[in-house]
């Protein structure tokens, strides 16, 4: 780390723990502490980014988040800001928006021809002759952008919370804390935000050589850390202020909601550049950028220096390099009578050279495009340059310190208004909303001690506002000196690439012809040059911009006004605006059991499942056949613990039961299963599954995985409108459950259970309860996939236990675990259809031809007199079973596909294999009535428009007799 400075005061790194991290492929060391941005300029790496235009060259601005200079993926995050992403162990990023690596990025020859890429060249250029314009689309769209995404990727859950407090503030630098301490040291719960890692603002690296002003932070802390009801947040931006002080808050992790009673803006101010020739090159940075790097992260800036000042602010910067062993070459002053503070006299007499009343003319470069000379000369009355009078100044680096803007977005979206103020030469607020106030730099006050004063004033006024305390706050402090910031630090080139915005690579020609082309006022240019719509959002452009436009209308700054500030103001994620996942993505106790064993997992509804187990040399379709085989030979198991497993308990249970499904249960026999179908008012599926009567007055439910939790709604919402003695359980997540099917599945539990599993003893659609591997267990007889099988619930705890001794035990019997896509097909061969699948919202029992399931003579259930009404009308569509020739080797249908007489569209297909143990393809479909008989022929029309010949075909394919699962 050649560029490292030794141990700072203050400084942000921990020494002791050096981070090797990589750049561009190649290998840097930092130390934690550091950000991206500051590690590299700390191993001498000047060139960090590309611009977005021009593919320039570019290096530390800001280092304070107000550009983008450096952004970097890393293969799963794109558009990482170096500013603030910290260095991790093994932390491996690129820059992007480049093609062919940052060093030899061949869209750098763009820049060459910068003359012929005027500002709004888009709109004019392309949209002529029209038949070219997807091909000029298609091009630029490979160039424009930033980062690329990445679809594969896996990004960490994005959780949200609330938060309420009194006083919310925002900015911990000087007038923040000052603020923050006086509100709570008067009863206020306070809530202080700031976006930098660690508090204190401007008085970690501004003000960081002075060590008054490093007690002065100590104190302030010291006290903060003693109010209990003073909270503080760091690495925490207040993106947007919306109604009544409801504020967005985001930090890496999480969002969170903030209700204040009142709000305290104390963000500051953001340093605005100079405009001259080259300003935008790797060595060309701003003044508090260098000091950022002195005092927190302990690097050295440059070399050789050359500091561009139109205040005092600069002096203090060219003491600050003269301290940590920068040679100062030159402090060129923009205004004449230059500086007359104390900074100045220190400046003098360390013998650096002051260039009153000059500006830096043009930044050189060498080969490698970063800063080698400083061109300088002196400015004529009206601050134009003199170009007849230059002179060259050696050097590697030009910090600039001409200005600030107020950092001004939270209190525009309040509804606060701002004026120009001519004694500080920026933007202060005129009016502020009710229970919003301002204080700091953003409030014009630049002495530190004022800073501290205003602070305190604001933190009163808003214990005051929310009835703490009385009498009379003090008046708001002015600021006495001479303007921080100069009016005008603009300088034409007749080479231009004089950068204004450097987001968008706008230089000051480029607003020149914006407005002789009419677009004279703020918004509209702003829209047209786009200045400011870049992703750093005009911090470091928009004033410049206003100054510029004022210039060229000949109006005052107030007259020329603003752009409108709106949230965010600095990037979020969109993870994080999405939040938590609406369906939380769930895990069965046997997951990672199914990981471990080459399982493909899908997300199916909330569930995480086994779509099918992989096998090296093996194809996704030869696993789900070789998996389905194995149930119909020998044994396999399947996790079914996404099942809904509901209990229904009560004196009412089962008279609930006959209400909410179409069949009947009051007659049911404790220890026997029965199919139930729930339909809905309209007499529409809504969902089925088996219902075992355990005991006279508790029953055990299944429904499906997607659909449990809305029908468990539902059979709460019915529940109260019967106003039955009934109970109602969702044990879902309390249990595990696992089917074991096939013809060896008997023998594989028997030894593990003491439940007598004999067919005379435990029969087909029987359920029981006893112990599978020591745990309590529910065994139920069910055939879904057609074969001898048992579904067996444990508690959840039980689960992965239970899962692995089947497996073992299983094992002389050549068991496998099998996928839902296994099951789906073993189900469709069986023609069991799935609800939601195979149905949709509008199916009734008699189109899925389920009309068996309906009890006979029963006086009620949900959706029965509508049935009743729709069993009087024919029949427009059916489900039924549909074959295709086994020697089909043209293109194969899909689900949703369409069945075509006559020209007309006659049904859609809703289930299709075309691989089965059954030895041909197979597939459901709704067809209209008068196709629905066995035998008959009907066509498909396949996605490429081309028609496929199937057959209507009886259900089941397979077992008709139900001998195999019996």
């Amino acid at each position: 780390m050649p560029k490292r400075l030794p141990p700072q005061p203050g400084e942000w790194l921990d020494r002791n723990r050096t981070v090797a991290f990589r750049f561009e492929g190649k290998t840097y060391h930092g130390f934690v502490g550091d950000m991206l941005s500051s590690a590299l300029w700390a191993n001498d790496v000047r060139l960090l980014g590309r611009s977005f235009k021009y593919h320039r060259p570019r290096g530390v601005y800001s280092l304070s988040n107000h550009d983008v200079n450096l952004m970097v993926e890393d293969g799963r995050r794109t558009n990482l800001r170096g500013d603030v992403l910290p260095i991790t162990p093994g932390l491996d990023v690129r820059a992007v928006n480049t093609v062919g690596g940052l060093k030899r990025d061949r869209l750098r020859i763009i820049d060459r021809f910068g003359a012929f890429l005027p500002v709004g060249f888009y709109y004019k250029a392309f949209h002529t002759p029209r038949r070219l314009f997807r091909f000029y689309e298609n091009q630029m769209r490979k160039i424009a952008g930033l980062g690329k995404i990445e679809p594969s990727a896996r990004w960490p859950a994005s959780p949200k919370d609330y938060a309420f407090c009194d006083l919310l503030v925002v900015g911990a630098g000087p007038a923040g804390l000052a603020g923050a301490i006086a509100a709570a040291e008067n009863g206020l719960h306070v809530l202080l935000v700031d976006e930098q890692q660690r508090p204190g603002g401007s008085l970690t690296w501004q003000w960081a050589g002075d060590a008054a002003a490093r007690e002065r932070l100590r104190e302030l802390l010291e006290r903060a850390s003693m109010l209990d009801n003073l909270e503080m947040r760091c690495a925490t931006q207040a993106g947007g202020w919306y109604a009544d002080h409801w504020v967005a808050l985001f930090n890496d992790r999480r969002l969170t909601k903030l209700r204040a009673g009142a709000t305290l803006v104390a963000t500051g101010c953001i340093e605005q550049p100079a405009v001259f020739y080259n300003n935008d090159l790797p060595g060309v940075m701003l003044a508090s950028a260098a000091q950022r790097l002195m005092h927190i992260y302990a690097v050295k800036p440059c070399d050789r220096a050359v500091v561009l000042a139109a205040n005092s602010d600069g002096y203090r910067l060219a003491c600050d390099l003269y301290s940590a062993g920068v040679d100062v070459a030159a402090v060129v002053d923009l205004r004449r009578e230059g500086d007359q503070t104390e900074m100045s006299r220190r400046v003098a007499e360390a013998g650096i050279a002051i260039h009153r009343g000059h500006a830096v003319y043009e930044a050189v470069a060498n080969r490698g495009k970063t800063v080698v000379k400083a061109t300088i000369c002196p400015l004529n009355d009206d601050g134009s340059p003199r170009t007849d009078s230059t002179s060259a100044i050696d050097c590697d680096g030009i910090m600039m310190s001409v200005g600030w803007a107020p950092n001004s977005g939270l209190v525009s979206q309040a509804g606060g208004r701002f004026r120009y103020a001519t004694h500080v030469e920026q933007f202060i607020p005129s009016e502020l909303p009710p229970g919003v106030f301002a204080a700091g730099r953003l409030n014009g006050v630049f002495d530190l001690q004022d800073q501290i004063a205003d602070g305190r004033r604001a933190g009163l006024a808003a214990a005051a506002f929310l009835g703490k305390i009385g009498g009379t706050i003090p008046e708001a402090l002015v600021h006495r000196s001479s303007p921080p910031s100069h009016p005008y630090p603009i300088f034409t080139h007749p080479k231009k690439k004089n950068f204004v915005d450097l987001d968008e690579d706008l230089h000051l020609a480029d607003f020149v012809n914006a407005h002789q082309e009419g677009y004279d006022n703020i918004e509209l240019m702003k829209r047209y040059t786009t200045v400011g719509m870049g992703p750093s959002q005009g911090k470091l452009s928009n004033m410049n911009a206003v100054r510029i436009l004022a210039r060229l209308n000949g109006a005052s700054i107030d007259a020329t006004g603003s752009t409108t500030s709106r949230p965010f103001h600095q990037p979020v994620s969109l993870g994080h605006l999405a939040g938590r996942r609406f369906h939380p993505l769930r895990r069965t106790p046997m997951h990672e059991w199914h990981a471990q064993a080459g399982a493909e997992i899908i997300h199916a509804g909330d569930w995480f499942r086994p779509e099918y187990y992989r096998v090296d040399g093996r194809t996704r379709d030869d696993c789900i056949y070789e998996e389905a085989a194995n149930v119909r030979r020998n044994v396999s198991l399947i996790d079914v613990g996404t099942l809904g497993k509901l209990h229904v308990m009560g004196p009412d249970a089962a008279r609930f039961l006959e209400h909410i499904y179409t069949g009947r249960f009051e007659n049911q026999k404790t220890g026997t299963l029965r199919y139930g179908l729930a339909c809905d008012e309209t007499g529409v599926i809504i969902e089925d599954g088996v219902v075992a009567r355990l005991d006279d007055d508790c029953f055990y439910v299944t429904a499906t995985s997607s659909g449990v939790a809305a029908f468990y709604r539902e059979m709460q919402r019915w529940a109260i409108i019967f106003k039955m003695n009934v109970a109602l359980v969702n044990a879902t997540g309390q249990l595990a459950a696992m089917n074991i099917a096939g013809p060896k599945s008997r023998e594989v539990i028997k030894d593990l259970t003491d439940v007598d599993l004999s067919p005379e003893q435990f029969g087909y659609l029987g359920v029981r309860r006893g112990t599978v591997a020591g745990a309590r267990a529910t065994l139920m007889r069910v055939g879904f996939v057609g074969e001898l099988g048992y579904e067996i619930h444990v508690p959840a705890s039980h689960g992965w236990h239970v899962w692995n001794v089947l497996i073992e035990a299983g094992r002389r019997y050549d068991i496998r675990p099998f996928g839902i896509e296994a099951q789906r097909l073993l189900r469709l061969e069986k023609g069991h259809f799935i609800v939601g699948h195979d149905t949709d919202a509008l199916t009734t029992p008699f189109e899925a031809d389920v009309a068996w399931a309906i009890g006979k003579n029963k006086d009620f259930f949900v959706g029965g007199r509508s049935l009743d009404i729709i069993r009087k009308k024919p029949l427009t569509r059916t489900l039924v079973g549909i074959v295709f020739p086994q020697a089909h080797r043209g293109p194969f249908p899909e689900e949703c596909n369409l069945i075509i007489a006559a020209g007309e569209i006659a049904g859609r297909v809703t289930s299709i294999a075309r691989r089965t143990t059954l030895g041909f393809p197979i597939g459901m479909a709704f067809v209209r009535p008068d196709l629905a008989n066995p035998g008959t022929n009907i066509e498909i029309r396949v996605d490429d428009g081309n028609l496929v010949a199937a057959q209507v075909a009886r259900l089941p394919f397979y077992d008709p007799g139900n001998g195999r699962q019996r």
